[in-house]
C-alpha cells in the first residue's frame, strides 16, 4: 500500500526553525524525486522544494535560502529544515512525488507567529 506520513510540525515564533520529516512507501520513494508542498487556508496547494534520488534539489523562489530539503535513501524518508521562518510559512505541508502524486498523506501542520 502506497504511504505518505509527515511530522514534525508544530507551532514556532518568526525566525524560529523546524524539521518536518515523511516517511514513504519504498515503491514511491525509490522511483521518484520527492518534494514537499504546502496549503495555507484559503489558498492552493504549492510547490516547496524537491530533491532527487542523487541529491539534486529545487526549491520554491520564496524559501530559497531559508529551507533545505534532503533525503535518506536507507530510510525512505525526505527533510525539510525550514530556517528563519516567517508568518506566511504557515500552512500544512505535505510531501509526495514531484511527477507522479500518490495518495496523499494527512501532512503537518506549521504554524508561525509573530
Amino acid at each position: 500500500q502506497v504511504q505518505l506520513v509527515e511530522s514534525g510540525g508544530g507551532l514556532v515564533q518568526a525566525g524560529g526553525s523546524l524539521r518536518l520529516s515523511c516517511a514513504a512507501s519504498g515503491s514511491i520513494f525509490r522511483a521518484n524525486i520527492m518534494a514537499w508542498y504546502r496549503q495555507a487556508p484559503g489558498k492552493q496547494r504549492e510547490f516547496v522544494a524537491a530533491v532527487g534520488s542523487g541529491g539534486t534539489t529545487n526549491y520554491a523562489n520564496s524559501v530559497k535560502g531559508r529551507f533545505t530539503i534532503s533525503r535518506d535513501n536507507a530510510k525512505n524518508t525526505v527533510y525539510l529544515q525550514m530556517n528563519s521562518l516567517k508568518p506566511e510559512d504557515t500552512a500544512v505541508y505535505r510531501c509526495n512525488a514531484l511527477s507522479t502524486w500518490y495518495q496523499w498523506g494527512q501532512g503537518t501542520q506549521v504554524t508561525v507567529v509573530s
